[in-house]
């Protein structure tokens, strides 16, 4: 599938929802600082490549979605703070928001998002052919 990601902002897009605010860390740098310092975050935070977290450091209780690399939601978790998330397989990307907003967007296991990076990513990816 090729995807060239960049780290920036865009916006989520869940299948009967709408439309998320979402920040792509796709740099070490980026995904290693993660949500760690913060006190929430508006939308969704995207790691890629990715395909496991940890909550240490952190200040609030995650909503963690592990998607494989169509961005088909593979498995959807609550992490406390202080937790380690073990390695999904088959993961190749992990959405993190505030404990209860991906289900309250409608991201389940099953379901394919779409992500549409802004200016300075101007990456659109989600289903395709067969999706």
């Amino acid at each position: 599938m090729g995807r060239s990601w960049r780290d920036g902002t865009g916006t989520l897009a869940v299948p009967g929802g709408a439309a998320v605010p979402l920040e792509i860390a796709a740099s070490y740098r980026a995904r290693r600082r993660g949500l760690l310092g913060r006190d929430g975050i508006a939308g969704a935070m995207l790691l890629t490549p990715a395909n496991s977290v940890h909550t240490f450091g952190m200040r609030f209780p995650l909503d963690v979605a592990y998607l494989d690399r169509r961005l088909r939601v593979l498995a959807v978790v609550t992490m406390r703070p202080g937790r380690f998330g073990p390695p999904r397989l088959r993961a190749r990307h992990v959405l993190e928001a505030e404990a209860g907003a991906l289900t309250g967007w409608g991201v389940r296991p099953g379901v394919r998002v779409t992500v549409t990076a802004g200016p300075a990513g101007a990456v659109t990816a989600g289903p395709g052919p067969g999706g």
